[in-house]
């Protein structure tokens, strides 16, 4: 008996052709149409990624993509995809503005962010110039000093006992 099964589960699959099992994309899937070979949006929406499509199918709709596609270059269509799907999320998260707000909002902390700098350079420069007028004086300090003594050539730089007063000195050693 055992035998006559595997002969019959054998002469089944080799019978059989081997089937090949294509995925529609994820446009075709939500748009719950068959996927045919030459699919103008299944290079752009695997169906790995349903959310790509769903998000910019909600904001723009599908004949508008399929037709802004077509008036595409074949070879800007994925950067085109791309730039829709970035649109379509920043239109979720902020109707009114989309993209706009976004771009606005990145502007307005670049502004911040160089005044910010612009302080910090101008305290650097202030930290500097007081160093330097610090720097300054005590130079200046120095110098006057150095001004106010005399200089005497004839003395010697070497202890001698002339100069020193060391003749009155007696050696603690006897």
């Amino acid at each position: 008996m055992e035998d006559w099964e595997t002969a019959a589960s054998a002469a089944t699959t080799s019978s059989l052709p081997p089937q090949v099992v294509i995925s529609p994309c994820a446009a075709c899937k939500i748009l719950r149409r068959r996927c045919v070979e030459k699919c103008t949006l299944a290079p752009y929406f695997p169906p790995t990624e349903p959310l790509k499509f769903a998000v910019a199918h909600r904001v723009f709709g599908a004949s508008n993509i399929i037709k802004l596609l077509q008036g595409v270059p074949e070879s800007q269509r994925a950067d085109a995809v791309d730039s829709m799907v970035y649109e379509a999320n920043a239109r979720m998260r902020d109707p009114v503005y989309g993209c706009a707000g976004a771009i606005c909002q990145l502007q307005k902390q670049i502004i911040e962010l160089q005044t910010e700098l612009a302080k910090a350079e101008a305290q650097i420069l202030n930290m500097k110039s007081h160093n330097m007028i610090d720097s300054a004086e005590t130079l200046q300090y120095q110098e006057s000093i150095i001004q106010q003594q005399p200089f005497d050539n004839s003395s010697s730089f070497f202890f001698d006992a002339n100069n020193v007063g060391l003749d009155n000195w007696e050696p603690f050693w006897k």
